[in-house]
């Protein structure tokens, strides 16, 4: 038995009809008890093959007694989150040997033979050397992409949820609401297992409940009405969801006095948002962690005296310094990873910190991601980053410059109109001469779909240099290249606007879905046309007329596909007999412009932009309004297929685009593309979404 078996029993006995796991159909503690053992010998039975098995779930009642039950049956787990990448999710099986994958809902039987029931995805994997006692393989995201598998045991992953319980008390065990991924190492054990240690309430609520469909980019608002609305106590939090919190609640007026405990970690805080936070009533308590230690290292007392420090030690492991301010960790540590066994030893975590006269631990930056001048001078980008992103008009912000004599600066704006400019140069008032920004651009939002933020918001500094040379694009590259160069901040903006974010994460109702097919409707009968008009005009360029033709036979009565789309949905199709939106006509009046007074060549500048935005539909939006509207699959043929379709066809783009040598031409193709991303964003933007009307 172990210790978590052993607490659930207790709190059995002592308030049997309390409630343990929260949530659709509340779990009290006597039936947790009551299932629990029984559960865990059928999955003993069930994967009694030694192999461990994945888990790719939501939060859920069915969910947390499933992830107990593998617990105490011994089997060894492999918790993906959601946000992981097909290619990475493969990656962690192949290289864990899983051949079970867990996916879908958890359905709990409770009556006289106890049972959960899920989807089990099988796929024969060649198997792979653990580590002795790996009860928990936990993939993070490297620096190369490709995530890396530690091997915990679970003696080690209950020590630290026992810990993170003696060091808080059990008074601090109230209502807990998960907000982190599910399948994140932070959540589970200081969040799920020490909830349940110490006798509180776990409210597993699935992710797009509470607003949190794209972790990436939250929806605070409904967050916010969550912890309201659940009498929510306490809350594991990254940087970036405190800093929503606070703005939410500046804005809103509202304050959450129910709350006892806020912890935060994932990235250095700004030392004002700590304070914004505590001037709100929010009980703000910084930790440290890694995943090599089960997660939680440090905590802080939450004495005002220490705010901005990362506290002391838990007691599970010991703290030092190297001689060059690396902090050192000692004590119980990770097993290996998944083939390696680890070389005792104290692990060297690659952060730079110092510990001050009263022990408390302060974390100052990355080893690695240390700025050194031309001019000599060492800089923390994490700091400039804080203080940039305390700009409301910068979503994120990534900045370098080693060796070199000034900043630069990656900038994620917050919306499509966000005055950046000025944003960097009010953030530059507040920052000495050698750290000011003196170049940047603007960029799409990092997320880890695109592999450039690890799952608990970390930047993925080398994928991102990667991703954004620090380099102009010389002539003699490939076009296709300074098309996505020059057109990169406009897309940037549009990949800001509202409707199109509530769009991608699901955040939308059936009528919302119904009015954006509506307005697609109104736009994708004109493509053909326009292909059309195009192509008469282009009658002497051979390879471009070619290319049109094909097209033209692709996208011939895709509109119709629309008309049943809005069908399935439940709205009405004679809708699309109606005038389109004002913005929608301005964007088809536009390319008919340019088509016909200008260099009819700009049209390629539309379909890049059209179908590069398809395929993000497709591959992400599609799917989240699907779960979140349950929707069938016949009400999603123009994106889904029309995804599909232009994923092949942007690679047939590209290498059209660079068969184009006029410069005429290229510069026509860039403009339409910059113009486009404006109008297609107006398109969005002119959707009312329905919360909205509500709410006026």
């Amino acid at each position: 038995m172990t210790r978590l078996l052993d607490a659930v029993m207790r709190h059995a006995e002592a308030r049997p009809e309390a409630i343990a796991i929260d949530g659709a159909e509340p779990i009290s503690w006597a039936t947790l008890a009551r299932v629990l053992p029984p559960i865990a010998q059928d999955l003993a039975t069930r994967f009694a093959g030694g192999r461990p098995i994945a888990l790719q779930l939501d939060q859920g009642i069915g969910e947390c007694i499933l992830d107990l039950a593998l617990l105490e049956a011994g089997i060894v787990t492999i918790p993906l989150p959601s946000f992981f990448t097909p290619a990475q999710t493969d990656h962690a099986l192949d290289a864990a040997g899983a051949e079970i994958r867990l996916s879908g809902p958890v359905t709990l039987s409770l009556d006289t033979q106890p049972a959960v029931h899920v989807n089990e995805d099988h796929r024969a994997r060649p198997a792979r050397n653990l580590p002795d006692g790996t009860a928990r393989i936990t993939f993070t995201s490297g620096s190369t992409g490709d995530p890396k598998g530690i091997c915990l045991s679970r003696d080690h992953l209950l020590g630290v949820a026992q810990a993170v319980v003696d060091t808080l008390g059990v008074h601090h065990a109230g209502r807990h609401l998960p907000i982190l991924s599910p399948g994140i190492l932070l959540e589970n054990v200081a969040g799920f297992y020490a909830t349940i240690l110490a006798g509180g309430t776990y409210v597993a609520l699935p992710q797009v409940a509470i607003g949190m469909a794209d972790p990436f980019r939250p929806d605070i608002a409904a967050l916010l009405q969550t912890i309201e609305r659940q009498a929510i106590t306490s809350l594991i939090l990254v940087p970036d969801y405190l800093a929503g919190l606070v703005a939410a609640l500046r804005a809103t007026g509202l304050r959450l006095p129910r709350l006892s405990l806020v912890a935060v970690g994932g990235a250095r805080i700004d030392p004002l948002l700590l304070d914004a936070a505590a001037a709100l009533g929010l009980p703000v308590r910084q930790g440290y962690g890694l995943t090599e230690c089960a997660s939680v290292v440090a905590l802080d007392d939450g004495d005002p005296a220490s705010r901005g420090s990362v506290g002391r030690s838990i007691g599970a492991n010991g703290v030092r310094l190297a001689a060059d301010g690396e902090i050192l960790i000692d004590g119980p540590l990770f097993l290996g990873t998944v083939g390696a066994p680890r070389t005792p030893g104290p692990l060297a975590t690659g952060d730079i910190g110092r510990i001050d006269d009263a022990g408390r631990l302060w974390i100052e930056g990355r080893k690695s991601a240390l700025i050194v001048t031309s001019h000599g001078r060492n800089v923390s980008p994490e700091w400039v980053e804080g203080v940039l992103t305390r700009q409301p008009a910068i979503f994120q912000a990534m900045v370098r410059g080693e060796g070199q004599a000034t900043l630069d600066a990656l900038i994620v704006p917050s919306s499509p109109s966000a005055d950046i400019a000025a944003a960097v140069a009010a953030a530059n008032l507040a920052l000495p001469a050698y750290a000011r920004i003196a170049r940047w651009q603007v960029v799409a939002p990092f997320t880890p779909a695109t592999g450039l933020l690890t799952g608990n918001g970390r930047l993925r500094r080398a994928a991102i240099d990667a991703a954004y040379p620090d380099q102009e694009i010389s002539m003699d590259q490939p076009f296709f290249d300074h098309l996505v160069a020059e057109t990169r901040e406009a897309q940037a903006r549009f990949a800001m606007t509202p409707q199109l974010v509530a769009g991608l994460t699901g955040r939308i109702t059936r009528a919302d879905y119904v009015a954006y097919l509506t307005e697609a409707f109104h736009h994708v009968r004109h493509t053909v046309p326009l292909m059309e008009e195009a192509r008469a005009r282009l009658a002497h360029r051979p390879v471009l007329v070619a290319a049109l033709d094909e097209y033209i036979e692709e996208e011939t009565g895709h509109e119709f596909w629309i008309l049943e789309d809005i069908e399935a949905a439940g709205g009405n199709s004679l809708v699309a007999s109606h005038a389109p939106a004002p913005a929608t006509r301005a964007m088809v009046e536009h390319a008919y412009e340019t088509i016909r007074q200008g260099n009819p060549a700009a049209f390629f500048g539309m379909v890049y932009v059209l179908e590069g935005t398809s395929i993000a539909m497709a591959s992400h939006g599609a799917g989240a309004v699907q779960s979140a509207l349950g929707l069938p699959d016949s009400a999603f043929h123009y994106l889904t297929s029309h995804g599909a379709l232009d994923q092949d066809h942007m690679v047939f783009f590209e290498k059209l685009m660079n068969r184009i040598d006029d410069p005429e031409d290229q510069r026509a193709i860039i403009d339409m593309a910059n113009a486009m991303f404006g109008l297609f964003g107006a398109l969005f933007a002119g959707i009312e979404l329905e919360a909205t009307r509500v709410a006026a």
